[in-house]
């Protein structure tokens, strides 16, 4: 869709219509500077969007409203009118009607960004507990996107600047994590996390680092074995077969130890062992990237956030930075499609990167 001369078109959902996901979208695209950037479109309702306009009185927020993806502004908010109902909105508070709608933005926004009237998606917030229904047997955004768009597997990635963390398993018990740590996942996140290090981030040699499972990464066997016969033996393969990739590392000392700075991704086995760490270090403004799909989609790295929603107190930095980057995937995906089709043309920019 996009050409050189255009903007990116960015789809905006809204997320859990009860948490700060519209509070943050109202803030990022008040900032008029947004609309040099790309034209976003916001899949809500005009009742939904004037009800957070109130909330937010300080910020500026005109939008046109739409029901037809040909005939959008792009010197403005665009609202796509998902629905028409009266939704009984209650910030902070977990409802039905908050999931239900949610999903239904989601759902709309997704099948405009699968039919290319999207470049891009970014999504806010939603909550499990309300989302989980019929129409939506997931645990959240990454395996309904991996579905929706046939992925054989997908990587969850949370940036920050060069800061990037990878997952191998994702919303699954701990109980479960174990059992799930195989050759064969190992071997495919890597892949995609190869991949898109070298597609969607500009970077031709990426070096990874691959975090143990247990304690001390098992402290030679001591303390489990997975890292001697499961994660260590995927390493030396990934070496032999010329890529950078290095562990397994402890996570504590991997961390604390600044270690992280030395490589372009690090791949945790579990969801906290690799994002309480990003959370901490990232302070806010990091972003969750859905790797190995053939769409560019991003969210901001936090939740719902009900103790402040209603209460004009979210800080819109991760939402925009999640939109920031949005842009930023798709004309980097858009390079390296140009210099794949034309390798004199990648050849030229690789020797100016030499020289610089």
């Amino acid at each position: 869709m996009q050409t050189n001369l255009e903007k990116p078109i960015i789809g905006i959902t809204t997320g859990d219509l009860n948490g700060i996901g519209l509070e943050v979208i109202i803030k990022t695209f008040s900032d008029n500077r947004m609309l040099e950037l790309c034209t976003p479109v916001i899949f809500a309702s005009n009742k939904v969007i004037n009800y957070y306009r109130r909330i937010t009185p300080e910020h500026t927020f005109n939008f046109t409203s739409t029901k037809d993806m040909t005939k959008l502004n792009p010197k403005q908010i665009n609202i796509f009118n998902c629905w028409e109902d009266e939704v009984p909105l209650q910030p902070g508070v977990l409802t039905e009607a908050g999931g239900k709608y949610a999903i239904r933005s989601l759902m709309v926004a997704t099948q405009c960004l699968k039919d290319g009237e999207l470049d891009g998606l970014v999504t806010a917030p939603i909550h499990k507990s309300n989302t989980n229904m019929p129409d939506f047997p997931y645990t959240g955004h990454t395996p309904y996107f991996k579905e929706k768009f046939g992925a054989k597997d997908v990587v969850m990635l949370l940036f920050n600047g060069n800061f990037r963390v990878a997952l191998v398993t994702e919303h699954i018990p701990i109980a479960k994590v174990a059992a799930a740590i195989t050759k064969e996942a190992i071997l495919s996140k890597l892949a995609i996390l190869k991949e898109t290090l070298i597609k969607d981030f500009g970077i031709d040699k990426p070096k990874i680092a691959v975090l143990g499972l247990n304690p001390h990464a098992g402290d030679e066997g001591l303390i489990g074995n997975e890292e001697l016969t499961i994660i260590k033996p995927v390493i030396d393969q990934q070496r032999q077969a010329g890529n950078l990739t290095f562990g397994p590392y402890s996570a504590d000392s991997f961390f604390a130890r600044d270690t992280y700075s030395e490589f372009h991704a690090i791949l945790a086995m579990y969801h906290d062992q690799g994002l309480v760490a990003f959370k901490t270090i990232a302070q806010g403004e990091g972003v969750n990237y859905t790797a190995g799909l053939p769409v560019i989609r991003t969210s901001p790295d936090h939740g719902t956030a009900f103790n402040i929603a209603g209460k004009n107190l979210a800080d819109p930095a991760s939402f925009r930075e999640a939109v920031y980057q949005c842009i930023d995937l798709i004309n980097q995906r858009g390079e390296y499609a140009a210099n794949t089709a034309n390798p004199m043309r990648r050849g030229r920019i690789e020797k100016e990167r030499d020289h610089d």
